[in-house]
């Protein structure tokens, strides 16, 4: 392909919107084009990587058994009213009405869909196992989009359906998923994870992440080597944190803590270790207000907490549902005579902790001397703590450790979620009709490109493995006005051609200065350079993208050193 020919048009300037490395060099390298906030263009040189991402995810989805098809993005109503997710999923999901006034949405997944289609066509377990995929457009009107296509509204996915007869032909199916995940990012050279993950608005049991590891990665990991235990923060379970030692009671007193809210100040002001304060935080639920204590100096993990409650929304109280709550304002709310309906749920972090301080649920006041089953009992006892690095590994392996992802895959074991609201029932072996069990697997296409960007690149451009390159080889012709130089770029550019080498032939008569900016720009993965001086010698300059070495070959040998590389690089 020649690139003055080619609609590839690249900028100096840095987008102003544009807040880590992969949107900044989509925009600057001209691989996307913004049409409107989270919605972007593909250029034909962007929808090259795409398309070389696509084929790979075809190649090994297709290994796995699965089968591609195309539903529309368009969805009644009615589907999503029936799963029970109309309301569920919230101010996501974009709905509209037609001119006879029925209700659709933009679908952001289709698990609506492929559970009716299949519950019309099959009805036997001789039917089973069934893998159906497709790469499709989804709309998901996301309150804040940004990062480019890491957050976008409308963005490219392969997402499939499997359906089972039997919890063991689920679980066959998501083991040989996850191994075609594995197999796709190690193909697109990625350094990626796998880790525990919560399932959210999907629904299901067993939900994995594939993580693509980057410090610009808007989800916190932890893991731990030894063990092998990985998981993100949402779902991260920890081991037994080290407790203050067990004391024998003493008398519950009320001390005044006048301007002490934090943990902290309140420590401080008292003297004791942080560790003997426990918080009690107020949350809105659709359930009522729920009251959960924790230690002072961690965190609530609110996804754990819906998930407890089967939620639908889970928020921080406002001050005036504080004082509804505890009489005192925020800062200051404890276990001890909360209102009456306020449910409490203690973490499992506060249960051995012996006369410990709290609020008092009175403006500047604590209480001291606290302990579990005389003061104050929980409704419930559950993990709701926010995992953190240096906390220790639930399978004995030591601390975990953090690092930062950027999810591109997520699969999931739903279960009978969708059959059961669905009616996607089958007549089993035994007789009778028994609601199929399916798995669900779903892949970011744009999002995993942009990862590789933010995985690979420096401060002057993209560096791209070579797989997801939109070419593998820029030939530069330097000195346009110089005819050997031409006819021998020419030459070598119609032997690249024969030899089926991926090929963009920067042939513009721009000056090498501007060559060079954009190919450290576009950051295609070998580069050779044709210009006056080294073939004056007979050579041609070589070099790789990410390393910057460079070597001289003889003319006559730049063919076999491409392909030499593309097989080392492969």
């Amino acid at each position: 392909m020649r690139w003055s020919h080619y609609y590839l048009y690249t900028t100096r300037e840095v987008p102003a919107d544009a807040e880590v490395p992969s949107h900044r060099l989509m925009l600057r390298s001209g691989l996307i084009k913004k049409t409107a906030a989270g919605i972007y263009t593909y250029t034909p040189f962007g929808w090259r990587s795409l398309s070389k991402l696509m084929a790979i995810v075809r190649r090994e989805i297709d290994r796995a058994g699965g089968l591609e098809m195309s539903m529309p993005m368009v969805q009644p109503a009615e589907l999503w009213k029936e799963s029970g997710r109309w309301q569920r999923y919230g101010k996501e999901l974009a709905r509209f009405e037609d001119r006879h006034g029925r209700e659709f949405c933009l679908g952001p997944t289709h698990e609506e869909v492929i559970t009716t289609m299949v519950s019309h066509d099959l009805s036997s377990y001789r039917q089973l196992p069934i893998n159906l995929y497709q790469i499709q457009t989804k709309f998901r009107d996301e309150i804040r989009p940004r990062f480019g296509l890491m957050r976008g509204r409308e963005f490219l996915m392969k997402d499939a359906y499997s359906f089972h007869a039997t919890a063991e032909s689920l679980d066959e199916t998501y083991r040989a998923m996850e191994k075609a995940y594995r197999r796709i990012f190690e193909a697109c050279h990625l350094d990626y994870t796998v880790v525990e993950a919560d399932p959210g608005a999907i629904g299901g049991s067993d939900s994995h992440e594939f993580m693509v590891l980057a410090e610009t990665g808007e989800s916190e990991v932890v893991h731990n080597v030894a063990d092998g235990y990985a998981a993100n923060v949402e779902k991260a379970q920890i081991g037994a944190l080290e407790a203050p030692v067990a004391q024998e009671a003493v008398d519950r007193q009320e001390v005044a803590t006048p301007g002490a809210s934090s943990v902290e100040e309140v420590a401080k002001l008292l003297g004791v270790d942080t560790l003997k304060v426990i918080k009690t935080m107020l949350y809105e639920t659709d359930q009522g207000i729920v009251a959960v204590v924790i230690r002072g100096d961690r965190e609530v993990n609110e996804i754990k907490l819906q998930n407890l409650l089967d939620a639908q929304f889970v928020a921080l109280a406002s001050e005036e549902a504080v004082r509804a709550a505890t009489g005192a304002p925020l800062g200051f709310a404890g276990p001890i005579g909360l209102a009456e309906g306020v449910r409490l749920i203690a973490d499992e972090s506060v249960r051995p902790l012996t006369n410990f301080v709290c609020g008092a649920n009175k403006v500047d006041a604590h209480f001291t001397g606290v302990n579990w089953g005389r003061d104050a009992e929980p409704d419930e006892w559950s993990d709701l703590i926010l995992a953190a690095a240096g906390d220790p590994s639930p399978l004995g392996g030591g601390e975990l450790l953090s690092s930062r992802g950027i999810e591109v895959g997520h699969i999931f074991k739903l279960g009978t979620k969708y059959s059961l609201a669905m009616g996607c029932d089958f007549n089993s072996v035994e007789g009778g009709k028994k609601p199929m069990m399916m798995g669900c697997y779903g892949l970011g296409i744009g999002r995993t490109v942009a990862a590789a960007i933010e995985q690979n690149h420096d401060e002057d451009g993209i560096i791209w493995p070579l797989p997801l390159a939109p070419f593998q080889v820029l030939l530069l012709s330097l000195n346009a006005k110089d005819e050997t130089v031409t006819a021998a770029a020419e030459a070598l550019y119609g032997q690249m051609q024969e030899a089926g080498i991926d090929v963009l032939f920067d042939d513009r008569k721009d000056r090498p200065g501007v060559k060079f900016k954009d190919a450290d720009l576009i950051g295609i993965p070998i580069r050779v350079v044709v210009g006056a001086k080294s073939l004056a010698d007979g050579q041609i300059e070589m070099s790789l993208r990410r390393t910057r070495e460079r070597e001289m070959v003889a003319r006559d040998g730049v063919i076999a050193r491409v392909k030499e590389l593309l097989a080392g690089h492969g």
